[in-house]
């Protein structure tokens, strides 16, 4: 081996060693929410396709009609990349979002690694929650602003932090960043508290709505908009590529703000447009998200049978409140394990591990999708039964 690749060898030995190998694997088939490995069906526990709109027939169809503006924008927004199908989309979207504006960004990373540090920048101030989504924890760091961690969802914390920054000068900028549904926990944020805290103490508030985008709130238009908080929240971030079924990402907020993203957020700026393919398919389930608006309230019922019936066989999951379940496991060799034990049982579901959670916090995490059936769900409990009875968690 060339020495200077010594040290990723070492390091990835390292990793191996502690159980926090990460390798990928290849779906051959799917028809959602079952899919074949090599032949084999699984029940997929693990999508974030959360209302089946990745397969829906009418958005495949806008993406395949939409080659004929080309497979790639060919240039950033700012150079030739921006298409009246862009242009549509931001506008349904800002509508959807009950904002003035929306602006597309290629992926939720890249949205919250160009917003953040164009909201803040050194000598700000950032208050994140412990279990803000990596993106957020990266747009944080990218910002060059002071960045305080309070502990999850405690509200006490956060206001403690904000009444001890004392006064900011006249260009200095507080900004609170939060998820409202967390990826791994599947709980809620407080945002109504939040908000308050927000106007008391004069700062800015940036949410990620990744997760309940399309899965919560009045039409699946998030919890922003669930709580009545559309003019509290500074900016919102939401993705395209999680109920929408699609990729790419969108922010929404008042005129100005978007103004100001498309002049100094750098992966805005930066970064080649979405592909007109890619913009149509997202149109087309806006489309298929309004015209079908029992689906938010479909993910949520089949997402509460599959937690309570895992509550009822004595599972940890947490404080989930969504179609998000984590199965508390805790040590990463056990999780590992118990994962390829639920595989033989024909059920996907990955395992989560560090640095992604905590040390000694690692899970199963079950995505519950629309398309999941009450029998699809029931097979599921009782594969989890089995097998966490075999390894002593229940």
């Amino acid at each position: 081996m060339d020495v200077r690749l010594q040290k990723l060898q070492r390091r990835l030995e390292m990793v191996q060693a502690h159980h926090n190998y990460r390798q990928l694997t290849t779906i051959t088939h799917s028809t959602e929410p079952w899919f074949t490995i090599n032949g084999q069906p699984f029940l997929n526990l693990s999508s974030n396709n959360y209302l089946g709109l990745a397969t829906h027939p009418d958005v495949q169809h806008a993406a395949a009609n939409a080659t004929t503006h080309g497979c790639g924008a060919g240039a950033s927004r700012l150079i030739t990349g921006t298409t009246p199908l862009h242009q549509q989309l931001e506008a349904r979207l800002a509508q959807f979002k009950g904002r003035e504006r929306a602006l597309l960004f290629t992926s939720g990373y890249t949205a919250n690694i160009g917003v953040i540090p164009a909201l803040v920048g050194s000598g700000d101030l950032i208050f994140s929650d412990a279990l803000n989504h990596a993106s957020l924890i990266d747009g944080c760091r990218l910002s060059r602003a002071t960045c305080h961690s309070y502990p999850h969802c405690d509200v006490a914390a956060l206001e403690q932090l904000l009444s001890q920054s004392g006064q900011t000068h006249q260009n200095q900028q507080r900004l609170v960043v939060t998820d409202t549904v967390f990826s791994m926990d599947g709980d809620l944020a407080p945002l109504a508290d939040i908000a308050r805290l927000c106007q008391q103490y004069d700062a800015l508030l940036f949410v990620d709505e990744a997760h309940a985008t399309g899965c919560i709130g009045p039409g699946g238009r998030g919890l922003v908009a669930h709580l009545g908080l559309e003019e509290e929240v500074t900016v919102t971030m939401s993705t395209l590529s999680k109920a929408l079924g699609n990729m790419g990402a969108f922010v929404a907020g008042p005129t100005v703000v978007i103004e100001y993203l498309i002049n100094f957020a750098r992966s805005f700026i930066f970064t080649t447009a979405l592909p007109p393919t890619v913009v149509a398919a997202a149109l087309a389930a806006l489309d298929t998200l309004e015209h079908t608006p029992q689906q938010v309230q479909q993910v949520q019922q089949r997402g509460a049978f599959f937690r309570r019936g895992l509550q009822e066989l004595g599972f940890n999951t947490l404080a989930s409140q969504t179609h998000i379940v984590p199965i508390m496991v805790e040590d990463s060799a056990k999780t590992l394990e118990m994962a390829a034990a639920l595989r033989e049982e024909g059920l996907f579901v990955v395992a989560i591990r560090p640095p992604t959670v905590a040390h000694d916090t690692a899970r199963l995490r079950a995505c519950v999708m629309a398309s999941h059936t009450e029998d699809d769900l029931i097979y599921a409990v009782e594969a989890f039964e089995r097998v966490g009875r075999r390894f002593g968690l229940i």
